[in-house]
This record gives structure tokens, C-alpha cells and sequence, in this order.
């Protein structure tokens, strides 16, 4: 009984040192938690613009800008910067294939792009592309098919929160 009970003891604090040696090597390393993304003054107050205003990426950065607490203007005014959001294109590229000639894997690429005006100074166009590799079933077709639409929500709302996190360093 009293050998079980120091084990226990000494496996907790055992327990204790590695947690507290893990939280050293990560401090160490220069590992910190990413800061909410803070915009500047004069973004407070956007005039958000698309070519498509009903595609599912205008929606999900509506309503990262609110909860970023930006005000969103009416396209007239002429006082508030203006974010224009482009077409935002998908493009899948085979990656291998099963022996029977069917695709295997697909890689996607998700390309954003938009520009940002601000009233006294010149247009700034920002692009960039988001990868995700995708792993087709032919024999699972509706279960890869709501992957493919997970996949694809997640990508947009990480292009809607890296706009968002650009817009803070422009």
C-alpha cells in the first residue's frame, strides 16, 4: 500500500515536471498565440463591394468584417474606404489515380483576390491561393461530395480571415 501510494506521488510529479518542461520548450522556441487582427482607423468604416455579392465568400467576409466591429457604409460614401472583392475561382488539378483510370486525388486551389481603395491614395490589388488536397472515392460519391463542400466552406472562411489580417498590414 505505501509503495503504491508513493508511485502515485511520484508519477504526479513526474506528470508536473514534463507539463512544465513542455511550457518551457514552447516559450523557448518563440511559439506565441496569434493576436486578433486589429484594424487600422481609417478601415474602421468600409464600403464593401463584389463582382458577385451573392457568392459565399461576400457573405462569409460581411460577417468577419462585423464581427471585426467595422462599420460597413453605402457604396456612396465617399469618406470610407472601399474593398472590392473579385471573383474567386476554384481549380481542381489530378493528382494520382487508381489503376482502374479514375481520379484518386485532386488538388485544390482556391485563388481570391480584391483591392483595396482609400480615399486620397492608390489602389492597392491584393491575390493569393489556398491548397487542399482532396481524396475522391467513386464508390462513397454523396459522402465526397459534402466533403468537398467542407472543404470548400473552410477554405473560404480561412481566405475571409486572411483578407481581414492583410487589410490590418496594408
Amino acid at each position: 500500500m505505501w509503495l503504491q501510494t508513493n508511485m502515485r506521488s511520484l508519477f504526479w510529479q513526474f506528470s508536473k515536471l514534463a507539463i512544465l518542461l513542455a511550457c518551457f520548450f514552447v516559450a523557448s522556441c518563440g511559439f506565441h498565440l496569434k493576436q486578433a487582427s486589429y484594424l487600422p482607423d481609417d478601415l474602421k468604416e468600409i464600403t464593401l463591394s463584389a463582382d458577385d455579392k451573392r457568392s459565399a465568400l461576400f457573405e462569409q467576409l460581411h460577417n468577419d468584417l462585423v464581427r471585426a466591429q467595422v462599420s460597413l457604409t453605402p457604396k456612396d460614401s465617399k469618406q470610407a474606404a472601399e474593398l472590392y472583392l473579385y471573383a474567386d475561382a476554384l481549380e481542381r488539378q489530378t493528382l494520382s489515380l487508381f489503376k482502374n483510370g479514375q481520379v484518386a486525388q485532386y488538388e485544390l486551389a482556391y485563388r481570391v483576390s480584391y483591392r483595396l481603395s482609400r480615399p486620397g491614395q492608390a489602389p492597392v490589388d491584393q491575390m493569393f491561393e489556398l491548397y487542399r488536397n482532396y481524396q475522391d472515392d467513386p464508390d462513397n460519391a454523396l459522402a465526397k461530395a459534402k466533403e468537398l463542400e467542407l472543404i470548400l466552406t473552410e477554405m473560404r472562411r480561412i481566405a475571409s480571415q486572411r483578407i481581414i489580417r492583410e487589410l490590418s498590414q496594408l
